[in-house]
Parts: C-alpha cells; sequence; structure tokens
C-alpha cells in the first residue's frame, strides 16, 4: 500500500465509455490505498458534433479542455484514450503511465436484415457501412471494394443507436469500448476483425494517464499501476504514427506485439481513404529502432521489381491481385498441379473380410476441420449432409471465404496466431477435447493437424482431393516466386532451378519445409493468406 494523504483529482469526459475508462483507475488507485475522484470537464470533440471524424483525431479534440485544466491545477491526473493523443505532448505534461491493452480488434456490427452469410464479414454486398475514419475505411474498402460508407459520429452508444435507427447497415468500432461498458449487441450480428486484418489504431485499446511533469509524487504512484509491456508495445506505434505525421496525414494504422522470441509489427499505410493500403510486416529482436526500420521500408527508394509468379489462379478483383497492381507488378498466376477429388471420399471401408464401403454419419461429427480451400471444394462437391450441431473450423480467411460461398460459417480461424500453427493446433486442440472431428485433406499429406488433438478426441481422417504434378512445367522468368502448397514446390523444381537474383516466398511451414529440404532460401508470411502474401512481397528487400 502506497503512504499519501492526498486525494487525487482525475478529469474524465462525461460520455458512458470514458467515465468507465476514469472509474478504472480510479478503482486501481484504491486497490493501493491511493484516495481519488472524478471531474467531469466536456471537449471540444464531444461539442462539435457536425465534422468528420478524421478532422478531430489526432489535434487534440478530446484531450485540449483535460490538459489545460491539468496546468492550472484544478485536476490531478487526466485519463485519455491513448489513440485520442496528439504524439506531441503539451510543455509541462507527462504520460506517467499506461493501463494493461483491452483486445485492440475492431468489431462490424450488422443489421440482421443485412446479412449474407456467403460474403466476407456476413455483410450483403454493397452494404452501407458507418465510419468517420480514414483507417477502417481504406483497409476495409481493400477487403471488399463493393461496400459504401458514410460518416458516423457521437459516443459509442450513440453510434449503435444510430444503426439501430437503420442509417446504416453496419458500422465498425474498436472492440474495447464495448466490452468496457459490456454493451449488449444480441440484436445485431457482430464480426470481430483481427488486428492482424484490420490493423487498427496506434494505442488502441490502451488508457493514457496524463499528468504534470512537476508532479513527482503522483508520478511515483501511478508506476504501481503502469503496464511496461503495453508501453513497449504501443511505444513503436506512436512513434510510427510520430515519424509519418511530419509529411502527410494519411490513413495509418500500426500494432506491434511482443512474442516470446521478440516483437512483430504490423503498418498499413495509404494515401487517401479511397486508395489500397501498402502493408508492412517485420520481426526484430527488440524495439530499439523498430520504429524507424517501418518508417525508412515505406519511404525508401528502390529498384522494385517488375513481376511475381504465384502458383494458384487468382479470383477476379482478388486482394492479393489488386495489391500487386498497386505495386506495379506484373502477375503470372497459374497452378503447377492438377486437383481431383477421391471418388467415395465420404465413405469408409468396414471392418472384416468382404465388409464394404459404409457412409460417415455426418451427425455424428462436431467438427469438420479445413486445412486448405481445396479441403473445403472437395469435400462439399461430395454433397453432405451436415449435422445440425456440427462446427467448422479453417486455417486461413482463403480457406474461411470458400466455406462462406457454401452458405456456413466458420466456429473457429485461429487468425490471432498467424502462421503459428502450434498455436492453432493448441487452441483448436482444446475445443475439440473430447469431441469427434472430421479433417478434409489432401490425399498425400499425413494430417499433422491429427496429431496434436487430445487422445479423448475422436478423429475421422478423410482424405477428399488428390494432386498431381504438371509435367513439363516450364521455368518462370518472374523475379519473385511464390508457392502455395509443397506440391506446388516440387512440382516447380523437378525440372527447374533458381535464376540468379529471383526471391521465395512459401505461404505458410509446410511449403517452407520443403523449400528448405531442397536448400532454397525463402520468406514466411505473417499469415497464410493473401493479405500475408501481399505484405510479404511488399516487404521484400529491394534496395
Amino acid at each position: 500500500m502506497i503512504n499519501t494523504n492526498r486525494t487525487i483529482i482525475i478529469g474524465t469526459r462525461g460520455s458512458k465509455l470514458a467515465l468507465w475508462q476514469a472509474n478504472h483507475v480510479k478503482d486501481r488507485l484504491e486497490a493501493i490505498g491511493v484516495r481519488s475522484e472524478l471531474k467531469i470537464i466536456k471537449t471540444q470533440g464531444d461539442i462539435v458534433q457536425h465534422l468528420r471524424l478524421d478532422k478531430l483525431e489526432g489535434k487534440g479534440f478530446f484531450t485540449k479542455e483535460l490538459e489545460e485544466e491539468l496546468l492550472r491545477g484544478d485536476i490531478d491526473l487526466a485519463v485519455h484514450s491513448h489513440k485520442d493523443l496528439p504524439t506531441q505532448h503539451p510543455d509541462g505534461l507527462v504520460i506517467a503511465a499506461v493501463s494493461e491493452r483491452e483486445d485492440p480488434s475492431e468489431i462490424l456490427i450488422v443489421r440482421r436484415e443485412a446479412m449474407d452469410s456467403r460474403q466476407r464479414y456476413s455483410l450483403k454486398e454493397g452494404a452501407l457501412v458507418g465510419t468517420s475514419s480514414n483507417r477502417r475505411k481504406a483497409q476495409l474498402l481493400a477487403l471488399r471494394p463493393d461496400l459504401q460508407f458514410a460518416d458516423l459520429r457521437g459516443n459509442v452508444i450513440t453510434r449503435v443507436d444510430k444503426l439501430r435507427q437503420k442509417n446504416y447497415d453496419a458500422i465498425l468500432l474498436a472492440k474495447a469500448g464495448i466490452t468496457r461498458i459490456e454493451m449488449d449487441l444480441s440484436e445485431f450480428h457482430v464480426v470481430e476483425i483481427s488486428p492482424l486484418e484490420l490493423i487498427p489504431a496506434p494505442a488502441q485499446g490502451v488508457l493514457a494517464l496524463q499528468t504534470r511533469e512537476t508532479d513527482e509524487e503522483l508520478i511515483g504512484i501511478l508506476q504501481a499501476i503502469h503496464d511496461e509491456r503495453t508501453a513497449e508495445e504501443i511505444g513503436v506505434e506512436r512513434r510510427i504514427l510520430q515519424l509519418f505525421e511530419a509529411g502527410c496525414h494519411a490513413p495509418l494504422g500500426s500494432y506491434c506485439r511482443r512474442r516470446e522470441d521478440g516483437f512483430e509489427v504490423w503498418t498499413s499505410k495509404a494515401d487517401c481513404s479511397d486508395e489500397f493500403p501498402d502493408r508492412y510486416y517485420l520481426r526484430a529482436a527488440s524495439v530499439e529502432g523498430l520504429a524507424e526500420q517501418v518508417a525508412a521500408h515505406f519511404t525508401a527508394k528502390r529498384n522494385a521489381p517488375r513481376s511475381v509468379f504465384i502458383s494458384r489462379q487468382l479470383e477476379p478483383g482478388s486482394y492479393f491481385a489488386r495489391a500487386m497492381e498497386k505495386l506495379g507488378l506484373e502477375v503470372e498466376a497459374r497452378s503447377l498441379i492438377q486437383i481431383t477429388g477421391v471418388e467415395n471420399a465420404l465413405s469408409k471401408q468396414g471392418e472384416g473380410e468382404g465388409a464394404g464401403a459404409k457412409k460417415i454419419d455426418l451427425n455424428q461429427v462436431d467438427w469438420v476441420f479445413f486445412t486448405s480451400k481445396n479441403s473445403v471444394e472437395y469435400f462439399f462437391r461430395n454433397e453432405p449432409e451436415i449435422g445440425s450441431h456440427t462446427k467448422f473450423a479453417v486455417i486461413g480467411r482463403g480457406s474461411e471465404e470458400k466455406l462462406r460461398q457454401f452458405g456456413q460459417i466458420p466456429s473457429f480461424s485461429g487468425e490471432e496466431f498467424g502462421i503459428d500453427m502450434e498455436g492453432v493446433a493448441a487452441a483448436f486442440a482444446k475445443l475439440a477435447d473430447g469431441l469427434t472431428v472430421l479433417i478434409p485433406r489432401a490425399l498425400e499429406t499425413l494430417g499433422t493437424m491429427r496429431q496434436a488433438l487430445t487422445p479423448a478426441t475422436k478423429v475421422i481422417d478423410l482424405p477428399v482431393y488428390a494432386t498431381t504434378p504438371v509435367t513439363g512445367t516450364p521455368p518462370c522468368g518472374a523475379e519473385i516466386l511464390i508457392f502455395t502448397s509443397p506440391s506446388n514446390v516440387r512440382a516447380y523444381f523437378a525440372s527447374n532451378d533458381l535464376n540468379p537474383g529471383q526471391q521465395i516466398i512459401g505461404i505458410g511451414y509446410a511449403s517452407g519445409k520443403e523449400l528448405a529440404t531442397l536448400g532454397y532460401e525463402y520468406v514466411l508470411p505473417a499469415t497464410p493468406d493473401e493479405i500475408g502474401l501481399a505484405e510479404a512481397v511488399f516487404g521484400l528487400d529491394r534496395k
């Protein structure tokens, strides 16, 4: 417990979320024996509701009045949503502590009349989405170019009320705010979008505790509730924001997270909300100079490659195709393998001599786990009769999109783990413990996911398709070669070698393992999908 006779005056805005945040800090202080009370202060951002939010964010519209009261000594401590703070603090003030980070994901709140489970995020084609954030608009438009957008202002409750009044088909908000005020959204369809997919604002989900830099006693007190890990992560994000503010006000998202072996940081940047954003992913052992590396990669002049090869067909207007168009790369897209379905895939051989094939009873299956788009495609070609309680799990956004084409929504994707297949497997194994799991797969694969499941889990191993290499695959002269499966790796290098200067990207660990076996250096994307591949191409060192 801290020994002080002070009562700390905490300044806060008056919205329900702001009051939750201030009371959260008040409770944390009381837990260490420090008395405090709240003072509600109205800011210009609360008063001015006719301007777009992107015209207000980062300019002190939500913080200026709080900071002025701090400087006058009318309050001792201001509690802010850290993402609302400008990167330059007024002279005499300091961020003395930050909170633990709430989940920085975005959530898309969809009116049920606007749902279409076949579309990404279960949102109908051409839907109207409410947001005033250029960052959110640029990234969501890259993922769903058919969507329309309209400005959305007000606090969290006001915004949801506007959706309820049918002003929009859906609205996009930070998950942290909804979680903190425990808002009931049961009347809507709610889609959580991972920070690896829609990169959040720097410091999203974090509270900033601001005080006078001369108040050494309070600064010392606040160290007891300071989260150093969060401060380290958002320090990178905020520094990236600061580095880019010097020359432009582009829609910018940045997300840094600490891992056992270092740090990962994702950055999305566009020149305007209607432009397809560039995305960059970087791993580093420490945060030292990390933000500067990110900024330098975006601004460095490069002898960019002119062409890229990818070992799969691309759908018209796909994310990867548009990302390569933005970079000015010519794309050659063709598969190096032939795929055929396995006959009678949903039948299994009965036991005993002369026993015939028996139909797999899908009513007994609790989970169907898909590891690729092909496993989804060829499973449903068998016209399965799915049990009413059966859930679906996928690896990768491509598999999820293919699953949606068959009118199904996955209950598990493991997206937050990226290409960490051990993390995905462990998380799913916990969900499936003691249940029955069906795993559709390629005939040639060994079903490694099966090995991660618990002994109490019943596994039905189901080959649904087979791959055959295309013979006589001609060499490719593209400067970047992307391989989307181990079988495509084998098919290409069976009759070709690597040209001088060519660089290789493998979509995931299985492709990477095959490339390593053949002795080739390669790059792994952060996520095994088209977004990850686009990040990997942009991230290649081409100085």
